[in-house]
């Protein structure tokens, strides 16, 4: 492409985006009240000279240059306020700071073939999220994931946190949706009561830009937790479980350290697993339990543990299974055969609680921060349709959320953020076992 090639290009957008500016500004004066006072004030004024133009420019003391005077200024009156309404319109459709986003995009290397970079068209105040503002641009044939590639380079030229980025109106707009830079996520934020859900059976596990990131298990029935060492997914599933006590979940908990993670006060409310044995004693019990209600769901045609629960006014109450650290239950790294025996049906019955427990009400909650694919098999993993990864690295990322946005999209040094698989941040509640 040479140069008087890229030169047209440029000169055509920019004459596209004049335009989209004076419709940008019609819109505005009728949505924005002060800036509809002030077009009619234009408006008014350019009447007033008009009618007083014979005064204003003192026409009849040039004798008989006088009519040609006139004659300019009839023509000239006319043209200037024509020109400077199309001027203050252009102006109030233009968005503020845009040339400074186009050339914070363009140092980052955000542009298309013909040198050009993405061009501010709009930017409001988010209308279901008060904290967010939306960046609309004009992407100029830049596509979606390029953005999401360059997504730290657009952060830091912006000044802004990205929440997401999306199309919008077809494929013509870009949507990025930020907060400032310094309204970025708190380093620390604490549980309160008041935000246990209503809802039935949802869980709250912290805050996004966008608001409260919830799972409602009912819906999404088992959980995959990952993140490296000292991430927080500990404090994240304890979150979880406290929540699930609340409502009347019956909680069983494999820990494999000696019981260092979960103090005494889980003893006294939970089941605990602290050998192979008691655990697979307990998942024979939550299998069987699973082809009871089975039973029960069939004899009285109700398709899920909700609806029996309101049909019978048994009040059955769901079962949550969680491990801290499944890598600890599932590795067989150098273990005997008849231990290979045991975790072979620890597997299956988890497998088989994965596959089947939603209706029934059974759930899993499991983590791991141990980077190796065959610590949890497919079989189970693919069941664990809702995953949330912290601090971790590439490999780990791609384990958990089959990509590597944890590893790009949550900072080396931060404590209890974490990422869904669909890509949404957020900072996990921290929790007081203290007020279990």
């Amino acid at each position: 492409m040479t140069r008087t090639d890229k030169d047209n290009i440029s000169k055509r957008t920019e004459n596209r985006h004049l335009l989209r500016r004076v419709r940008a500004g019609l819109a505005a004066v009728k949505s924005t009240p002060y800036k509809g006072l002030l077009l009619g004030a234009y408006l008014a004024g350019a009447v007033l000279v008009w009618l007083l133009r014979a005064h204003l420019f003192s026409l009849n003391t040039y004798g008989m240059f006088s009519p040609v005077l006139g004659a300019a200024v009839d023509l000239l009156v006319p043209l200037y306020a024509v020109g400077g309404l199309l001027a203050l319109l252009v102006l109030m459709g233009t968005p503020w700071g845009g040339r400074t986003a186009r050339e914070g995009l363009q140092k980052t290397g955000l542009v298309n073939h013909a040198g050009e970079a993405p061009v501010l068209v709009s930017k409001r105040q988010d209308g279901e999220h008060s904290r967010l503002t939306v960046w609309e641009f004009d992407p100029c044939g830049i596509p979606l994931n390029e953005w999401e590639d360059k997504r730290a380079r657009v952060e830091t030229a912006l000044n802004i946190t990205i929440a997401k980025m999306a199309w919008g109106e077809g494929r013509k707009i870009i949507r990025v949706y930020a907060v400032p830079a310094e309204s970025d996520f708190p380093a620390l934020l604490r549980w309160k009561d008041k935000y246990l859900s209503l809802d039935s059976f949802v869980l709250v596990l912290g805050e996004s830009l966008t608001g409260p990131v919830t799972v409602n298990l009912a819906h999404v029935p088992h959980i995959l937790l990952g993140g490296s060492t000292g991430s927080g997914k500990s404090v994240l599933l304890k979150l979880l479980l406290m929540q699930s006590l609340r409502k009347g979940a019956e909680v069983y908990i494999a820990d494999f350290k000696g019981g260092v993670d979960f103090p005494k006060v889980w003893h006294t409310k939970c089941r605990m697993c602290f050998t192979e044995e008691d655990l697979l004693y307990t998942l024979n019990q939550l299998a069987a339990v699973l082809e009871y209600r089975k039973g029960r769901l069939a004899e009285t045609g109700c398709p899920n543990l909700d609806a029996y629960n309101e049909a019978t006014g048994e009040g059955l109450p769901r079962l949550i299974f969680a491990c801290d650290e499944v890598a600890e239950v599932l590795d067989r790294t150098g273990r005997s055969k008849e231990d290979k025996e045991r975790l072979g049906q620890i597997e299956n019955k988890l497998s088989t609680i994965a596959r089947l427990g939603r209706a029934f009400g059974i759930h899993l909650i499991l983590s791991t921060q141990r980077p190796d694919a065959a610590v949890i098999p497919g079989q189970i993993k693919n069941n664990l349709d809702f995953r949330v990864c912290g601090r971790a690295d590439n490999v780990l990322s791609q384990i958990i959320l089959d990509n590597t946005s944890a590893a790009e999209q949550i900072p080396k040094d931060a404590r209890g953020r974490f990422i869904t698989g669909d890509g949404t941040v957020f900072q996990g509640y921290l929790f007081d076992e203290g007020r279990l």
